[in-house]
């Protein structure tokens, strides 16, 4: 099987195509919550492929030893470059999922929300021939500053955070603009009941009614968040020291 996608009536707003050694890393949890409903209800569509599909040998062959030496193995660029080319025409915006790729932030997720057809590609072992990079071309992004088996945990991460952000998939679109990171600090605290847990209380401001207060409180208790826990996103002499 070279792709699969979940059937639904009407046309998807983002296409994603996934390129992956395991297809069925995917399988779970593309049926369930936000992503899972996106895709039934046809707000996207995204599509599995297994790359083996593009070898041309017995075994199946997507890694080779590395010129010049080193340990591991290397995912070779042929299988990798004509599974993105059977995808067939199209205007596609081609990612690479890698340690050293650009940091995948909420600005980042919110610029590919706004492309129509995106295409992944998850790498494994010691890396990805760099003719994928240059050659496709494709642009290598990252979720963070560590090294994971391989691309497919990434790839879940960049298609959770971009389709959410597509219209008609959270249904309160304005809780979207109060997130973390959407005005340069984290998230406020949230609270619900009981207002008092094992001797835990609610702040006062936020049971007060007063939306301004509570506006006030929410503000400084996001800025205060963001120092602890962030610092380096706070400008000039509230960042870090």
């Amino acid at each position: 099987m070279s792709g699969r996608r979940r059937e639904a009536a009407g046309e998807a707003r983002i296409r994603a195509d996934v390129l992956t050694l395991f297809p069925g890393f995917f399988e779970g949890p593309l049926r369930e919550s936000l992503l899972g409903r996106a895709l039934a209800e046809g707000v996207a569509d995204v599509r599995l492929h297994d790359i083996r599909e593009h070898t041309h040998d017995r075994h199946r062959q997507t890694d080779d030893y590395a010129f010049g030496g080193g340990p591991g193995m290397v995912m070779k660029p042929g299988p990798i470059f004509e599974a993105v080319e059977a995808l067939g025409p199209g205007r596609k915006r081609v990612i690479l999922l890698s340690p050293a790729g650009r940091p995948f932030d909420q600005e980042l997720a919110r610029e590919l929300a706004g492309e129509p057809w995106l295409v992944l590609i998850c790498g494994r072992y010691e890396g990805v021939d760099e003719r994928v990079v240059s050659g496709l071309p494709a642009e290598e992004i990252s979720v963070g500053d560590f090294v994971l088996a391989g691309g497919e945990s990434a790839a879940l991460v960049v298609l959770e955070a971009v389709i959410r952000l597509v219209p008609g998939v959270v249904g309160n679109e304005e809780s979207l603009s109060e997130e973390s990171f959407e005005r340069g600090l984290l998230d406020h605290p949230h609270y619900t009941r009981p207002r008092e847990f094992r001797g835990m209380q609610v702040p006062e401001p936020l049971l007060s009614g007063d939306h301004g207060r509570i506006e006030e409180w929410r503000r400084n208790a996001a800025r205060e968040k963001t120092r602890r826990n962030r610092p380096d996103l706070l400008p000039g002499d509230e960042g870090p020291r």
